[in-house]
């Protein structure tokens, strides 16, 4: 495992000043690793709502070209969101629409670990795997498992420390929570199977088949189907 520090920039889900998940979200870089600096990324509240028109017209605004970059020089990304309709919030999904149109879009290869939290006893579950999909499309490197949801969080989180505050046995929200921390860190060792030249090759080819928008005569050429808005 490498000695460097990993750089680590954290996205809070909602727009809230007092949500939850943003009181997790500033937990979290008491919990990491020595080698491990969490901080968190450009805001995405004043983004626009997509619109390919508004894209092609003016090209991307400021703000989302800002948080692209934040992602893109980052080692790592840390989600941390609540659950909006059992799926993922407006406003997030919004900003990963956007992000996700720029050119050698961010996500790419990039370590990403998900963390919700929740009044209920589910804990943003059904969100995280929504969320997962789109990380899958993005090609990110999700990290599976330890898979963090606090549930019934008004009981585990508080709101004047901004700490998590359940006990610390081996199955409280602030262990798990850590070990989510350390487990991430290890994403980043050499031997996890995922070779650097051959993930490069991979995203290569699949930025060939789907670059933007010269990427439709791209596709055409190879019969592949095109980038649709």
């Amino acid at each position: 495992m490498s000695n460097t520090t990993l750089n680590i920039v954290s996205i809070c889900g909602s727009l809230r000043k007092a949500s939850w998940n943003r009181i997790l979200m500033e937990a979290l870089p008491k919990l990491a690793p020595e080698s491990m600096s969490i901080t968190e990324a450009p805001p995405f509240r004043d983004f626009p709502l997509y619109d390919a028109d508004l894209q092609n017209a003016s090209g991307f605004p400021k703000e989302v070209k800002a948080l692209a970059d934040a992602i893109r020089a980052a080692n790592g990304v840390i989600i941390v969101t609540p659950e909006y309709n059992f799926s993922i919030p407006g406003a997030l999904k919004n900003a990963i629409d956007w992000v996700s149109r720029i050119e050698n879009q961010p996500f790419a290869g990039k370590p990403v670990a998900l963390q919700s939290a929740a009044p209920g006893p589910v804990g943003g579950a059904r969100m995280q795997y929504d969320l997962r999909r789109s990380m899958v499309f993005l090609d990110a490197l999700t990290l599976n498992k330890p898979e963090i949801f606090i549930g019934y969080c008004a009981d585990r989180l508080d709101a004047e420390t901004r700490t998590i505050s359940d006990d610390q046995t081996p199955d409280s929200s602030r262990n798990n929570s850590r070990l989510s921390l350390i487990s991430f860190r290890r994403m980043d060792r050499d031997d996890t199977g995922l070779k650097k030249d051959s993930l490069a090759t991979a995203l290569r080819h699949n930025e060939e088949r789907y670059k933007s928008r010269i990427g439709v005569e791209t596709a055409k050429k190879k019969d592949l189907p095109p980038l649709l808005t």
